[in-house]
């Protein structure tokens, strides 16, 4: 028997509040990741680091909120915890190596394409995962166009945020790329819920694994620990807002490692200066 899916049980509220969350986690995560781009070299894998978590956990709640008004009318649906949190992991681990990649390698070529290639797929890896998490009394059938489609929608979305922290113009330009990436992130979510159809095997209701609302109390733990995360990082980190460099900006060199600290030209001591004006004095036009 086919089951009759809807995605907005809560009408419109599940879907604002996880647009809200992917654009928190990744404002967050992109500011960490242009900031990483503006420091020494020792504290570029903490920021990475911290930017990586942000984005995945960010983009985890989103997908778990809106899972909030997901139902099947003919069958009660549970998630199994450890698949639930394998599916967090995984967003964490492979938006972690897209980020590293153009944390180090810069965003643009090669390294902006693999990065937010890595980076896209580990979204929407996250997202089936999490889906395959689900206990129903029935069978997840998924049509491969949308969910071709859904894959595609999170890749670009992963190349055009990473490329938007990468251009480092302070802190509008990132808000408006989280916005950007929140809607794209969001979008992919219900185009890939779209893909779903659900063939039920009968009426009997299942007891494996624990209810939405019960995962509810922990996923706000995520929003709120980033929400506070972000509030210190703004007021003791100015540099964050203002998108700026602890240090002018170095040339890169050939044979110089990207990101290497090339020590700054020397000033002329004032006795070399001496000398030198003692020179063009005794200069033929100067006689």
């Amino acid at each position: 028997m086919q089951g009759t899916v809807d995605g907005f049980s809560y009408g419109l509220v599940t879907p604002l509040v996880a647009y809200l969350m992917a654009c928190l986690g990744g404002a967050l995560g992109l500011r960490c990741t242009t900031r990483s781009m503006l420091v020494a070299q020792s504290w570029r894998p903490g920021w990475l680091a911290l930017g990586s978590a942000a984005i995945g956990s960010g983009i985890w709640t989103m997908h778990f909120i809106a899972m909030m008004g997901f139902s099947v009318r003919q069958t009660p649906v549970h998630y199994d915890k450890p698949m639930t949190f394998a599916s967090l992991a995984v967003a964490i681990v492979m938006v972690g190596v897209g980020i590293f990649i153009v944390g180090y390698r810069g965003a643009k070529g090669t390294a902006l394409f693999t990065g937010g290639t890595l980076t896209g797929l580990g979204i929407a890896s996250m997202h089936y995962l999490g889906m395959a998490s689900m206990r129903l009394n029935g069978k997840l059938e998924y049509n491969t166009f949308t969910v071709s489609a859904s894959v595609v929608i999170a890749v670009v979305a992963a190349i055009s945020a990473l490329w938007a922290a990468g251009q480092v113009r302070g802190i509008l330009w990132s808000v408006g790329a989280s916005l950007v990436m929140g809607l794209a992130v969001t979008g992919m979510h219900y185009t890939g819920m779209a893909a779903l159809s659900v063939h039920v095997h009968g009426t009997a209701a299942t007891t494996d694994g624990v209810s939405a609302a019960s995962l509810l109390a922990p996923m706000m733990i995520g929003p709120l620990a980033f929400l506070c995360l972000a509030g210190v990082v703004v007021v003791f980190d100015p540099l964050m807002v203002m998108g700026k460099p602890d240090r002018p900006p170095v040339e890169h060199k050939p044979g110089v490692p990207a990101g290497a600290l090339v020590p700054h030209p020397r000033r002329p001591s004032a006795r070399a200066d001496r000398e030198l004006g003692h020179r063009r004095s005794r200069t033929p036009q100067n006689r």
